[in-house]
């Protein structure tokens, strides 16, 4: 146990895009920056080609089984950076007019697409995010497109985080990528963070943050053992003016729970209004002769498709129902998804079956023809229905495994708007990939997991009702000054498409408020930081907004 309690100006919870942004704008500012990340530091190296255990597939992930919900995420230095598949879209317009449940606007009126593309511009120079040409997308990419224009819809491919220079087309991506070509936060903001002397301690789990005498916070945590995440090694306490709360929106509300003993009161919606981003996966068993028939591919050796697994992540998707001129809860993208072999083969259904379809002669058939899958991610908007129950003894959830697996405390029982959403993807999806006999869809089943997301959202959310949102538009926690929320957590609902970039944007939006907090607590920092390649075009662009963020 550490006997002494350490001190520093700004604490972060977390290194994904949220801790990760933060940290190194205040650390470039002058503040000393302390980050502490649950999960091991793993370097390029590292990142295997293997789903054994122990590997990077297993040590980097968390996946905790809810009661009707599942949330897939990531557990290491640079967090869901490391493990997603760098689609790097912006919402869509109407997102931010969405009233969801509560019969008014869930964003803050601060907050539109108009005033959060200055910060979108700014991710993208860090990040160097492009839009890929088709010369670029996968097979599976390009075949979603094909069926799509055979049908009369349109396919667009996706703006990525990826040097495609570097990329080998491994679709390895999802267990971080070895290459670097996949610009996860280990290759940009955290060395840059590093660079201005932020501190960064892997495998150090924040259990509940309490209240000094003069107003700052103390922070406790434990250490964990680096194989076996069920081991603590150790304990101890930091000391900050401010902190900042980035461990993910299946992490960041257990940890705010678990406080209101030490801290008072949470706001009422600490813990609520959870969303999946209305995710769900299809999957498609190619007919190869119809695919060369009707599409007329060709991989050049007589072989129409039958490449599920070469590539990388999404490069294509169908944004036809992404129309402001819809009724909401009828609008969702359709995305080309390679999800690697583990979780993927279990909860894959078989086509057309009766009775359990995951298992059994079906399931083996269907896995003997794994490389003619084509996965299509659906992100509908759903209706915020997760709700967080007591918080375990320590940690996000109960650890039931060495790794990886754990059992939590997060409830999700689908509103009829939610399962509506679903059908009509589902329906969508099975009309163009059935169409004249190409391919047989079923989607993934719930039986076992519940819902499942890979982008939890909403669970500490920010708006202008303090009713329904726990942080102001700032970020801020409603209630305790210096506790400033910048993951996932803070967006307000389903964005029908991929979160990260808009997750990014809205911690660079949240940073001068942050900055103006430390300052009023006598921390010597400022905000003017470039991009942390040393770009400065975004900085300029962001200027004017500045007055209205720091105010206090």
């Amino acid at each position: 146990m550490s006997s002494a309690v350490e001190h520093t100006d700004v604490l972060v919870v977390g290194s994904g895009f949220g801790g990760a942004i933060t940290a190194y704008h205040l650390a470039a500012g002058g503040a000393k920056v302390t980050v502490l990340e649950r999960g091991p530091w793993l370097e390029s190296s590292e990142f295997e080609h293997d789903y054994k255990l122990g590997s990077s597939y297993t040590r980097a992930f968390d996946f905790v089984v809810g009661n009707g919900m599942s949330v897939l995420g990531g557990n290491c230095v640079g967090g869901g950076s490391v493990v997603y598949f760098a689609a790097m879209p912006r919402a869509p317009r109407f997102i931010f007019d969405r009233h969801g449940s509560i019969g008014r606007r869930m964003w803050p009126a601060a907050i539109s697409r108009g005033t959060l593309d200055p910060w979108y511009d700014r991710v993208a120079e860090s990040l160097s995010i492009t839009k890929q040409e088709w010369s670029d997308v996968s097979y599976a990419g390009g075949l979603w497109a094909a069926a799509c224009d055979h049908t009369g819809r349109t396919a667009n491919p996706l703006p990525v985080a990826v040097d495609n220079s570097k990329c080998v087309n491994c679709n390895w991506m999802m267990a971080g990528c070895r290459f670097e070509a996949k610009q996860s936060l280990l290759v940009n903001y955290l060395p840059a963070a590093l660079a201005h002397g932020a501190e960064i301690r892997p495998l150090h789990e924040v259990q509940h943050i309490s209240r000094t005498p003069d107003g700052d916070y103390r922070v406790h945590y434990n250490v964990v053992h680096d194989e076996d995440y069920r081991i603590h090694n150790g304990n101890g306490v930091i000391e900050a003016k401010i902190v900042v709360i980035a461990a993910g929106a299946a992490a960041t509300p257990v940890i705010l729970q678990r406080s209101e003993a030490t801290l008072g009161i949470m706001p009422r919606s600490v813990g609520r209004y959870f969303s999946g981003n209305g995710e769900r996966l299809n999957t498609a068993v190619i007919n190869e002769d119809k695919a060369a028939e009707l599409l007329g591919l060709d991989r050049g050796d007589g072989v129409a498709y039958a490449a599920n697994h070469i590539g990388k992540g999404p490069t294509v998707a169908n944004w036809d129902r992404l129309d402001g001129s819809l009724p909401e809860y009828s609008r969702y993208s359709l995305e080309q998804l390679y999800f690697p072999p583990g979780l993927g083969t279990i909860l894959a259904q078989v086509p057309d079956a009766t009775g359990p379809s995951w298992f059994g002669t079906g399931k083996k058939e269907l896995l003997r023809r794994w490389k003619s899958w084509l996965t299509i991610f659906t992100m509908i908007e759903d209706d915020n229905e997760g709700v967080f129950g007591p918080p375990p003894a320590t940690g996000n959830a109960h650890r039931i495994s060495q790794q990886m697996l754990g059992r939590g405390n997060l409830s999700y029982s689908p509103a009829k708007t939610t399962i509506r959403a679903w059908e009509q993807s589902d329906a969508e999806v099975k009309e163009i990939l059935e169409k004249d006999g190409l391919a047989e869809v079923m989607p993934w089943t719930n039986d076992l997991v519940g819902a499942y997301t890979v982008h939890p959202l909403a669970s500490c959310r920010m708006g202008d009702d303090p009713h329904t949102s726990a942080l102001d538009d700032r970020n801020e926690l409603r209630g305790h000054p210096g506790i400033f929320v910048t993951d996932g957590s803070a967006v307000p609902g389903a964005l029908t498409v991929n979160p990260a970039m808009t997750i990014a944007a809205l911690a660079e939006r949240a940073v001068p408020g942050i900055v103006q907090a430390a300052r009023d607590k006598g921390v010597a920092v400022s905000y003017g930081a470039p991009a942390p390649d040393g770009s400065r075009g975004g900085r300029k662009s962001v200027l004017p907004l500045l007055p209205s963020l720091a105010r206090r």
